[in-house]
């Protein structure tokens, strides 16, 4: 299908004609999620990681009104340096293309590009969801819409722990969405290998998993797979640690009135506060440890074509 707003690189044009793997990465990771300059180390290692294994990096950004797929190294720094990048989801898309803004993409809003470009695994660090007190505040992440309709299978280290993990479950469950384990029974969160919660299936190889992509794709059922790739033991945190953070974080947003899809950055940035760094330099690692795991299942599946 002819978009005249798609600019995939020509690199990315030429491996994704010759069926080679590619991997989709998203932006918001970079300008709401890390501060300048170490946001541009880690942009040039997780592309390096996906290079590494044998795929092609697609970053993603909504640029000069065009949705970019892959980028330059000028456009990684003007999403590194995030002087008046916005944090796009689905429903901001057409307002910042027509306006000619500058948009970091979401979970959600990476999806709709990989599909749209063609391309079918994304390696992100881990999705939004259901977020705690959604009974009454109504605050859940389009991520779980986009992973119901676009058929994209997203590498992550399960749900962000601030979320209500087990309500983010149930809505997956009720949508229809696939959520496996890559070696594990259980569900990852994020900064912990394990949250409680049972994934509905462990996969053990990448060449299985790109089996039931292909399965799911082929008998035409909609939507994406959430595929939940724990965080390297030796970078794991505490739960117990990890929740006392979390729920001190909620505390100060809750104080300072923050809301919407301003709160994952906020509570994010004061948990890094809050632990001296150290889950800064988890989420790195579970981070590049995605993106490894996600260029060899799409190495995988496209052998299967």
């Amino acid at each position: 299908m002819m978009n005249k707003y798609l600019s995939v690189s020509p690199e990315i044009e030429k491996a994704l004609a010759e069926g080679r793997p590619v991997v989709a990465l998203e932006s918001t990771i970079l300008s709401h999620g890390m501060p300048y300059p170490e946001n541009v180390e880690f942009s040039h290692k997780v592309e390096e990681i996906v290079r590494g294994e044998g795929a092609v990096p697609a970053t993603t950004a909504i640029i000069g009104g065009k949705l970019k797929v892959g980028l330059t190294a000028e456009e990684l720094e003007i999403m590194c340096r995030a002087d008046g990048v916005g944090k796009v989801s689905r429903r901001d898309v057409a307002v910042y293309l027509a306006t000619g803004r500058t948009g970091a993409t979401t979970v959600a809003t990476t999806m709709m590009l990989a599909e749209m470009a063609g391309i079918q695994v994304f390696a992100t660090g881990g999705i939004g969801g259901v977020h705690r007190g959604a009974e009454t505040t109504m605050d859940i992440s389009a991520d779980l819409q986009e992973l119901a309709n676009t058929r994209v299978a997203v590498v992550c280290a399960g749900a962000k722990s601030l979320l209500d993990i087990p309500k983010t479950l149930e809505y997956l469950e009720t949508m229809g969405v696939p959520v496996l384990g890559m070696g594990t029974e259980d569900f990852p969160a994020f900064y912990c290998r394990r949250s409680g919660c049972k994934a509905d299936a462990r996969i053990d190889t990448p060449a299985e998993m790109a089996a039931i992509l292909r399965t799911k794709w082929d008998l035409g059922l909609k939507g994406g797979v959430v595929i939940g790739n724990p965080i390297p033991e030796e970078y794991e945190l505490d739960y117990d640690e990890m929740e006392a953070v979390i729920n001190r974080a909620l505390d100060a947003a809750k104080a300072e009135g923050i809301h919407g899809k301003d709160t994952t950055p906020f509570l994010l940035a004061h948990i890094k506060d809050y632990t001296d760094g150290v889950s800064f330099a988890s989420n790195l690692q579970l981070a590049y440890n995605n993106a490894r795991v996600a260029s060899r299942i799409a190495i995988e599946l496209a052998k299967l074509g």
